[in-house]
Order: C-alpha cells, then structure tokens, then sequence
C-alpha cells in the first residue's frame, strides 16, 4: 500500500512540474511575440544599393516602438505603394530641412555639406529626378542608399519623399550571417 502512495505522490510532482514548465514556456512565447510585434522587427536586405553598410542578404533588427526617423539613420521603408516592395536606406534630410545635391562634385547639403563617409560609390543623377533645392515638408523624409550609383531612392520620382507614416523602424544591427555581426550606428 505504501508503493502505491509513493508513486502517486511522485506522479502529482511530475504533472504539476510538467504544468508549471508549459505556464513557463507559454509566457516567455506571449512576451516573445509582444517584443517583436511592438518594439523590434527583423528585415532582409534585398539588393546591393547600400552596399557597404549592408549586403544583399543581411538579416537586421529593426526598433519601431515610439521612433521618429533622424539624418543619418538607416530605416526599413514600406514601399509597396511607390514600388511595389520594402526598401531600407539612409535618412538625408528630415522635415524642415533644405536639401541640395550637387551632382558635379557628388556633394549633398542639407544647409552644410553631409560628412557622408558611408557611401561607396558616386552620387550619379537620376533620369526622372526631384529639382533641387528643396524644402523637405512635414511628416516627410528624403533617403538615399550608400551605393549612389545603383539606389533607387528618393532622387528619383518614382519613390521621392517618403511619409513618416512608411518608415517600418531603425535597423540597428546586422544579425545574420553571422560573419557580418555588427551594430548599425
């Protein structure tokens, strides 16, 4: 009669260990999933045009939560309705700001020139492009990518000034593949 006992006993501090493990599980997947529904997102790079920064392929984190897009920042955009995809490149110039490029000597301005030691290739003038200087408007931004002479970004018409509304969130590391760790400054 005791065994009997003993195995029940032991058999209630199975399945009550079981239960209290699954309750575990459950609430770090529920946290899990509010984390990367609200606050961070991931993104594949798609393409080369902000090669060096970012290669085709890359897997990067993106924060979303309470972010508003600052000059210099690299952000996923949802273009679906200019392109018909998702883009990620560099914020120029945000509201307010009067940019100017000079296509001669590849220089870009926003009322000083742009330190820009991230790109990696001339800054070539688009066909279909805006006309410079202009006056960013509000709840706007202007992107390039870092390889000037492959991006289609807001150079060009087709994409121009993207709405606040679009920007996805601030990529902040590069987390795949894992030789191309780093964080996105």
């Amino acid at each position: 009669m005791s065994k009997k006992i003993k195995y029940s006993y032991n058999q209630k501090k199975i399945t009550c260990y079981s239960f209290e493990i699954i309750k575990s599980v459950i609430f770090v997947f529920a946290i899990v999933s509010i984390i990367f529904t609200f606050f961070i997102r991931d993104a594949n790079v798609v393409g080369n045009s902000m090669y060096e920064t970012l290669h085709d392929n890359d897997k990067v984190f993106l924060t979303s939560f309470n972010y508003t897009p600052k000059s210099g920042d690299i952000v996923a955009i949802n273009a679906e309705n200019m392109i018909e995809k998702r883009i990620i490149k560099r914020v120029i110039a945000t509201e307010g700001q009067t940019l100017d490029i000079d296509y001669a000597t590849g220089k870009v301005y926003d009322g000083v020139m742009l330190e820009e030691d991230y790109i990696s290739s001339f800054t070539k003038k688009p066909e279909n492009e805006y006309k410079f200087p202009y006056v960013i408007p509000e709840n706007y931004i202007f992107v390039m990518g870092d390889n000037r002479g492959i991006s289609l970004d807001s150079r060009d018409a087709n994409i121009g000034l993207v709405p606040c509304d679009d920007v996805i969130g601030k990529a902040q590391f590069v987390f795949y593949p894992f030789d191309r760790i780093k964080y996105l400054y």
